[in-house]
């Protein structure tokens, strides 16, 4: 008879408490995903940007580095899970609109310059070649390979793999962990992990998406992510197959019941988007939402081992859909008492203390 295989709760069923209750179902764990919906709630809620240096900030060396090599693991990892479908979109286009706004993008692409993917200065044909309707905007830079995927098909095809690896799913609120009959359990909530672990430096921060749908007679959507910074606010515009997804404000929130979307918020991106792309006028506003993004005082996640048989993995903030993979191989080797990942004292979780 078989040994019985060691037993994982996964506290959270969003992209990245999916992504490791899958590989670590592959890796030969028996794994029971826990949640309630609320951390799955924010992941639904994302444009699924694998942003490198669209989300680069000067001087933010870690950040750049880490989010380089998440990126560097997603076409293995879409291969694994076999849904190359969720790829909605291959490249970025980082415009401005104006001189301040042109300035400070191109000093992040000249910063970002050999570390992260490869950015060439485009100008107005290339730009109605990939993203007809612009308006008023004759030069960008193109950022090849910083993409976006489906985040609502990415969570389906992960909840896939992993039930076809016989992962189990039990929607229960976890207020103590040790209510939970595992052999360890890596906690995985988002914004709401500090609910159900002490001592976790996590805030929240809130942001409004919209998902607008084209009628057959409205212009195509870009074929690439467009991601702007218009008159000194950034909007950015993601492809879908049946239209677009529109964000994102963004403001800190002390109430996790604070769910609905502001209608200030929401007017924000009408009038941007509207400016930045006239032609989503005709589009159909099909959803508002808001989510929560976690946030860590330093910009990185929390990963790591807390106690002998908790790992949390957390404080993601807006990159919790890129980093998805890269966090899944830090927790298994956790798991695996192999703590030698090249990111494992930098994220881990104890690192304030």
């Amino acid at each position: 008879m078989s040994p019985s295989r060691p037993t994982l709760a996964v506290v959270g069923a969003g992209v990245v408490g999916a992504a490791v209750a899958w590989r670590a179902a592959r890796a030969g764990w028996d794994v029971t995903v826990v949640d309630d919906g609320r951390a799955a709630s924010g992941s639904s809620v994302a444009a699924g940007m694998l942003g490198v240096v669209g989300e680069a900030r000067i001087g933010e060396d870690d950040a750049l580095e880490l989010t380089a090599a998440a990126a560097a693991c997603w076409p293995g990892f879409v291969d694994d899970l076999g849904a190359a479908d969720v790829l909605v979109a291959h490249d970025t286009l980082l415009v401005g609109g104006d001189r301040s706004d042109l300035t400070e993008l191109a000093a992040v692409t000249d910063w970002c310059s050999g570390r992260a993917h490869p950015v060439e200065t485009v100008g107005a044909g290339d730009i109605r070649t990939r993203a007809p309707g612009l308006a008023g905007v004759r030069r960008g830079h193109l950022v090849r390979g910083e993409g976006a995927v489906d985040n609502r098909g990415l969570l389906a095809a992960l909840r896939t793999a992993g039930g076809a690896e016989g992962v189990r799913r039990c929607v229960h609120r976890v207020d103590d962990l040790a209510d939970l009959h595992a052999d360890q359990v890596v906690v995985a909530a988002g914004a709401w992990v500090p609910s159900v672990v002490a001592d976790v430096p996590v805030r929240i921060e809130k942001g409004e998406v919209l998902r607008l749908h084209r009628p057959p007679t409205a212009p195509a959507p870009p074929s690439v992510v467009v991601r702007a910074r218009w008159h000194g606010r950034p909007v950015y515009v993601v492809p879908r197959p049946d239209g677009v997804v529109v964000g994102a404000t963004q403001y800190e929130v002390s109430d996790h019941a604070d769910t609905a979307p502001r209608v200030g918020g929401v007017a924000d991106l009408l009038r941007d988007v509207g400016d930045l792309m006239p032609g989503l006028a005709e589009y159909r506003l099909a959803e508002s939402g808001a989510g929560f993004r976690p946030l860590t005082p330093d910009g990185l996640p929390l990963i790591g081992r807390i106690d002998a048989r908790t790992v949390v993995a957390a404080g993601h903030g807006r990159g919790g859909i890129l980093l998805a993979p890269l966090t899944a191989d830090i927790v298994l080797d956790t798991l695996a008492d192999r703590p030698t990942h090249r990111w494992s004292d930098t994220l881990h979780p104890r690192r304030f203390a």
